[in-house]
Parts: structure tokens; C-alpha cells; sequence
């Protein structure tokens, strides 16, 4: 084995399936199954334990790591030992018809008040119709009327006798009053007055309005006396109509004594009774009215009860969690119905939202979604910093129909929102809405990946029985339950680590479980997660295979064996969609004479990302030290990724580059069949990078093409082997010596694995070793610096 070369066993971490104690899955009881988030599971209990104003939690994290599993698992068993809040109702408003009032009772009790109103109104409704419907009911009012008649017509009678003495008899109509002259005796008709001789004409004419004053105080008269009478029919009819309500309406008042909205709402139902008895009384019609005509009013509509928010089927604080964002799920809303082309609406048909059903226990929201309404987002700060709840009719603002709506009373807000999300939208908040952090003052952080230790393998292993269990899949032997442990620590881009991200893990499961079935078994083996993870790269490798072909075709000019100068391959990450894939691409540098220092033609081309421009950058300061001492650099040297025309970003070619540098001044050629990743400071030492797995493969992948003859290899930072999780076949072809992993920290060490020519090192006088890299790029640069001094 070479020096720096990487034994197999450093290539990847296998679990042994003996590790586990039981035969399959189904054998675990799926307890305790979320592990590496004990911080951020702290932080949600602390934050859960406090009541006090504001503090509210954001869950923060990656997607798919269990925040949303574990916050409802855990919010469950906390609410379930919290008392069940309060049902909400919402009754008429007898003095402000159209701002009903929200009533709160014990949970349950709001559908026995519901019920007992639906009673009351059938009951108040028959007993008030067999009350003013009896026979000694009619008789009464027949005789009270009667009364009224005799003293009307006592009136009447006294005025005849007093408008006789002036001539004049007066007689009384349905239409009105009359007086009429009389003579002998005898009324006459109009005719017979005219011929009247004048003096007595003026005699009658004189009297007329003697009676007529008699007339108008005998009608006054009459009017109080039927004034009196309905009074008194009124009077007596309310006390027979309150014998009958309160029959009904006590019994509820002392079931609700301690409710003072009740109280009030029932006292504003016997005065609204007494007030239309008359309603009660007649028979409701039996054809609906005509179209266009309006309803007559029915005043027992407006005694229902509306069961805003029912608690009676719960057992303990209440936990909501949906996918609806909208504005009116959230937050409730006011419906209409359209009778004969209008809209009409009433507090009986107000519906409660999310939060309505939420009060008194918690909320788990989705950040992501909600902050795509802005408004949703906005209302909920409204109602937790004022502490209540409010129905907004927002219909109104959308129509072009002038509605007469309603504003129901506002219910007090005792709510615990939960909001999940990323790290990006919890920062964008705390930096752009003061009033964030006032609202969620506990954050709670989960992480993406734990430590490989049993306790959490085993967790790992509770987690994949519960899934199974749920998505109703075959349960995993030993056998297939390590290979899950190894894909979740390739996850987690660590050996020593097991990635959270448990929805790709129960991916996995899933997508096992049916190839298992496809082929009949009854227990899922390690073949098909095998399986399972290389048809998912099958998928969606298109990219990939063409790339392949273009290398296999020369289309894509890549070097895998001989030796050239100033040309190496680097290998990069590649990121199509939802898939990732390492290529090596050819870079190649050009020294010469001049004072340009280094040129990125990437750079030049306005193709290099500033991550790469940094990258190169560094080269220049590396040279300066090593090489620039004695004498100022007179050098220029060309940069280029050949055959790359989409744009280079990243610093992880800057060692890559670098080689290709020396191996330019040194004209020490390069060794084509190894590929280099890393990237470099100025002071030579090796730095780690990502995609490391997936840059070995693809490079693997074409030197097994062009057939595996020992040589080939790849040199990664030493810092990324414990990154390192390569497939089998990569892993057997180091083992059987057909391909080589290199792991440095210096520059140095590449390139003499690179050109087999040692790197050079200063001696006592400070002059680099003859025959090193260093030594034969210093005589060049040397020279270089000479040169330009003759011209």
C-alpha cells in the first residue's frame, strides 16, 4: 500500500445485522423512536410548559427531519392531561340586532343549552297556540270587548240626547261620525235642507258646530276608552302568555343561573314573546311565499342557539393540525344563503375557524404555508397580541352587493401556536417583523443528522417498526435493517452519524417493502434495499448515462491513463433536479513569462463564481511564499476547465489547479488515471469539500469503462474520509487493488502522488532539493525573472 493510500475498510462503516437482537421489525414496540433531537425536544417541552403571553414556539429545522412527527405526538400526550376548555356559543342580540353575543359554558353544556333552546321554541310555540286557542280564552276577550262596546255606545248615546237640543241627530259608522239636521222629529236628507228658509238654515248652520265640538270630544273620548281597552285585552293577555313562558323559560333560567349572558339572552326572549303574541297565535302558512316577497319576520328564529365550538367529544386540550390555509379556515366566517336572487345571513351562521376550535389548547401551523397569505399571517399576529378572536366578513370587500352583516362579539384567545419551519424563513422574520419575536419567544431547533451510537440505531430501528406498522409494510429482517443504517449515515454525509431525515428513510422502507411484495415475500431482506437504492438511481440517471456516453464517445475529452503536463483531471458535483453525480472535467494551466500573474479564464469569461475566483486568487498568494522570496514573480499563468461551458463555482478544484500549475513550471507530467478533489490556502494545506462519495463514483464509474488496470485512483482531503460511504462494487475494487483512494493534507503529498517525483524541501541554505517540483518551478521562475530583467 502506498503512503496516504486509504485502506477499504476506511471506505465505508458497515452495521453488522447481529447488532440488533430481534429476527424482523414487527418484534419492536416502536417506543421511542426520534433521536438526535434531544435539544430541540427540550426546548418544545420547556416552551409548552410556560402559559405566559408571547411565548409561542417556532420549531426550526430541515424538511423531513421528524419536527412535525414529534410535535404531535408530543403535544397529543401533554393535552391530554389539560383541562377541556369551554364550549363557545353565539345567541341573539335583543338590543343590537346585528352584534351577536358569544356566550362560553362548561364543555358539553353548550350542546344541552343548544338542546334546550330547540326544546323551548317547539314547546313555547304549541303551548302558546293551545293557550290564547280555548274556548274560555275567546269567551273573555269577547266580554272584555263587550265592555268596551257598552261604554262606546253609552257615549254615543249621550251625545245624540245632548246634540238633539241643537237640531241634530248623530249617528256612528264603520266609516265615521255624522250628524244630521232634524226637523219634527225627523232627520233630513241634503235636498230638503236647501229649501229651508234662510233664517232657519242660519239657525242649523249656527248649532253645527255646537255639535260638532261635542262630536270631536265624544270621539276623543271613545279613543281613549278603546286606548284603555287594548291595554287592558294587552295586559291581560301578557299575564296569561306569561304564566305559559315562564312555565317554560324558568326551568332553563335556573339550569344557567350563573351564566349572566344566558340570563339576560332568556330575559330578552320573554319581552321579544310578549311582544309578538300575536305571531305565536296565527297558523304558519303552508305555501311558501311567492319569489321576490320577503318573509314575515319569526321572532322564535332569533331565540336558537348557535354551537359555535362544541368540546363535549374531547378528553383533554385540544391539538389542530390541517393543510387548509385559507383565510376563512383559519379564522371562520360569516355564510350566506340566496333567497329569491338575495343574500341572506343570520349568527346562526357564523362558522368557527382553525383557531375557534383551537382556543384553549395548541395550534400547529406550517410557516411555509402560512406566509403564503400574507393577510393569514397578519390576522394571527392580530388576535395573539390582542388576545382574541374576531370574525371579519372579507366577503363583503369582494362583492359588488351592498350586505347588511354582522359583528359578532370577539371570544377570547388562549391558544398556543407551534410554528414549523426552516432556518431561512426564521431568520427572514426575525429580521424583517418586529413584533416575531414578541409573538414566539422559544425556539426549538432540530438537527439533520445524530451520532451512529446503538442506543440510536436501535431508536432507528423502533422508527422503522412504527412506519411499517402505519403504512401497513412488511417488516425488515437484521439483514436489511443494517443496510438502513448505512444508507442513513450516507444520509448524513459521516460515518459516526445517522441522518433525521426520517420521510427519505420511510422512502426507503416503502419502496422496499413493495419490491418485496412484487416478489411475494412476507419480510424485507437486504436484497431489496439493494435494490430499492439502485432503482431509484436508475430513475433518474439519464443525465448521468449521457455524460458516460459523451466521455465513452471522446465527445468529452478525459484522459485515464499516460502522463501529460499542466493537465489533470478535477472532479466536480453535478446537481440535475433531484439528482446529484461526480464527472471529472479537464483542467489544464499554461506558465509562461509576463507579469499577469494568474488568469481564470472562467473568470475572464464571466463564468466563474466568486467562490472559485476566491479560489484561484489563493494560488497567487501560495506562489508568492514559496517561490517569491528572493526575487519578485514574473509569471502569467492560464487557468481553464476545458470543455465547460456552464459556469464553475466553488473552491474545491483549487488544489486540483494548483497541481496542474506546478506540474506547468515544474514540466513534471501529471498521472491521467488519478483525479483530484480539495481545495487549498495559501499556505499549502489541504482543505475538505462536499459531494466527496459522489466525486469518487463518477470517476470510478469511467475507469471501469475503459477497464480498472490498478493505476487509477482518486487523492480527497484527508479531513473528508470520514465523509466517506461508497457503494460496494468501489469498495471491492480497492480491496481486490484495482482502484486507489488517496487522503492528504498538503499539497506536497499530491503532487507526488501525482507525478511520483517528490515535492522538494528547502534545506539549511534555503534552496530546494535538485530534481524536486519545487526545486525545477523555482529555476523556472527564476528564469523567468531573469529574462524579463534583459528586456
Amino acid at each position: 500500500m502506498k503512503k496516504n493510500e486509504l485502506s477499504y475498510k476506511d471506505l465505508k462503516k458497515y452495521c453488522n445485522p447481529n447488532t440488533f437482537k430481534f429476527d424482523t421489525t414487527d418484534e419492536l414496540d416502536g417506543i421511542d423512536s426520534i433521536y438526535g433531537q434531544d435539544r430541540g425536544i427540550k426546548a418544545l417541552e420547556f416552551g409548552l410548559s410556560i402559559d405566559s403571553k408571547g411565548y409561542n414556539i417556532y420549531i426550526e429545522g430541515p424538511s423531513g427531519v421528524g419536527k412535525t412527527m414529534y410535535t404531535k405526538k408530543y403535544v397529543n400526550k401533554i393535552a391530554s392531561k389539560k383541562k377541556i376548555p369551554d364550549d363557545w356559543c353565539y345567541v341573539y342580540n335583543f338590543d343590537v340586532p346585528n352584534e351577536p353575543i358569544a356566550v362560553s359554558l362548561p364543555a358539553g353544556k353548550g350542546k344541552e343549552f343548544k338542546k334546550d333552546m330547540d326544546s323551548f321554541i317547539t314547546d313555547i310555540k304549541k303551548d302558546m297556540k293551545l293557550t290564547f286557542g280555548n274556548d274560555d280564552f275567546t269567551k273573555q276577550k269577547v266580554l272584555l270587548q263587550n265592555k268596551f262596546e257598552e261604554k262606546k255606545n253609552d257615549l254615543l248615546e249621550k251625545l245624540n240626547k245632548e246634540s238633539l237640543k241643537s237640531g241634530f241627530q248623530v249617528k256612528a259608522t264603520n266609516n265615521g261620525v255624522y250628524m244630521m239636521p232634524v226637523i219634527d222629529g225627523k232627520t233630513i236628507e241634503e235636498e230638503e235642507f236647501e229649501k229651508l228658509d234662510p233664517e232657519t238654515k242660519k239657525t242649523f248652520e249656527e248649532n253645527s258646530s255646537i255639535v260638532q265640538d261635542q262630536i270631536v270630544e265624544a270621539i276623543n273620548q271613545i279613543k281613549i276608552l278603546e286606548k284603555e281597552n287594548n291595554q287592558r285585552i294587552e295586559e291581560w293577555q301578557s299575564n296569561i302568555a306569561l304564566i305559559t313562558i315562564n312555565a317554560h323559560i324558568n326551568p332553563i333560567k335556573t339550569k344557567y343561573k350563573k351564566i349572566k349572558k344566558i340570563i339576560s339572552f332568556l330575559e330578552g326572549i320573554k319581552t321579544d314573546i310578549l311582544k309578538n303574541i300575536s305571531l305565536f297565535i296565527k297558523d304558519e302558512p303552508s305555501v311558501p311565499n311567492q319569489p321576490g316577497r320577503q318573509d314575515k319576520p319569526k321572532p322564535w328564529l332569533n331565540y336558537r342557539v348557535n354551537l359555535f365550538v362544541d368540546n363535549s367529544s374531547l378528553t383533554g386540550a385540544p391539538v389542530i393540525m390541517d393543510s387548509n390555509y385559507q383565510y376563512q379556515n383559519l379564522f371562520g366566517k360569516l355564510e350566506y344563503e340566496n333567497q329569491y336572487g338575495m343574500l341572506k345571513t343570520d349568527y346562526t351562521m357564523l362558522q368557527p375557524g382553525l383557531l375557534h376550535k383551537a382556543n384553549g389548547g395548541y395550534i400547529i401551523l406550517q410557516a411555509s404555508d402560512l406566509l403564503t397569505n400574507q393577510i393569514c399571517y397578519d390576522t394571527l399576529k392580530k388576535a395573539l397580541l390582542v388576545k382574541e378572536l374576531s370574525i371579519e366578513n372579507n366577503m363583503e370587500q369582494r362583492s359588488y352587493m351592498v350586505m347588511i352583516s354582522l359583528k359578532p362579539e370577539p371570544i377570547p384567545l388562549n391558544i398556543k401556536v407551534l410554528l414549523i419551519g426552516d432556518a431561512n424563513i426564521y431568520h427572514t422574520l426575525l429580521a424583517l417583523d418586529p413584533e416575531f419575536k414578541k409573538l414566539f419567544k422559544i425556539k426549538a431547533e432540530f438537527e439533520e443528522t445524530a451520532p451512529r451510537t446503538d442506543s440510536n440505531i436501535l431508536k432507528l430501528a423502533n422508527f422503522v417498526h412504527s412506519y411499517c406498522e402505519k403504512e401497513k409494510m412488511l417488516p425488515l429482517d437484521k439483514g436489511a435493517m443494517a443496510k438502513v443504517v448505512e444508507y442513513t449515515s450516507k444520509l448524513a454525509d459521516d460515518k459516526e452519524k445517522l441522518s433525521t431525515r426520517f420521510n427519505e428513510i420511510g422512502e426507503i422502507v416503502s419502496e422496499s417493502s413493495t419490491w418485496a411484495k412484487i416478489a411475494k415475500k412476507k419480510v424485507v431482506t437486504s436484497e431489496y434495499i439493494d435494490k430499492t437504492l439502485s432503482e431509484r438511481i436508475n430513475r433518474i440517471k439519464k443525465y448521468d448515462s449521457k455524460y458516460l456516453e459523451m466521455i465513452k464517445e471522446d465527445t468529452l475529452l478525459i484522459n485515464t491513463s499516460g502522463f501529460e503536463v499542466g493537465v489533470i483531471n478535477g472532479l466536480t458535483v453535478m446537481t440535475i433536479g433531484d439528482y446529484s453525480f461526480g464527472k471529472p472535467s479537464k483542467i489544464t494551466a499554461t506558465t509562461f513569462m509576463g507579469k499577469n500573474g494568474i488568469v481564470n479564464i472562467e473568470r475572464e469569461t464571466e463564468m466563474s463564481g466568486p467562490t472559485h475566483s476566491k479560489g484561484v486568487l489563493i494560488l497567487s498568494g501560495y506562489l508568492g511564499e514559496t517561490f517569491a522570496q528572493d526575487f519578485p514573480l514574473s509569471l502569467s499563468a492560464s487557468l481553464c476547465f476545458e470543455q465547460l461551458y456552464g459556469g464553475v463555482d466553488g473552491d474545491s478544484a483549487s488544489s486540483t489547479e494548483l497541481y496542474a500549475i506546478l506540474s506547468s513550471l515544474s514540466e513534471i507530467p501529471i498521472n491521467q488515471s488519478i483525479a483530484v478533489t480539495g481545495s487549498v490556502n495559501q499556505k499549502g494545506f489541504i482543505q475538505p469539500i462536499g459531494g466527496v462519495n459522489e466525486k469518487i463514483e463518477g470517476f470510478y464509474q469511467i475507469c471501469k469503462m475503459r477497464g480498472l488496470n490498478g493505476e487509477h485512483g482518486v487523492i480527497i482531503p484527508i479531513q473528508n474520509v470520514k465523509n466517506l460511504h461508497l457503494n460496494d462494487e468501489v469498495v471491492n475494487s480497492v480491496k481486490e487493488g484495482k482502484f486507489h483512494i488517496y487522503a492528504i493534507s498538503t499539497i506536497d503529498e499530491g503532487i507526488e502522488i501525482l507525478t511520483g517525483v517528490p515535492a522538494g524541501k528547502k534545506n539549511k541554505d534555503g534552496k530546494y532539493t535538485t530534481g524536486t517540483i519545487k526545486y525545477l518551478a523555482y529555476e523556472k521562475l527564476k528564469q523567468y525573472n531573469e529574462n524579463s530583467k534583459k528586456k
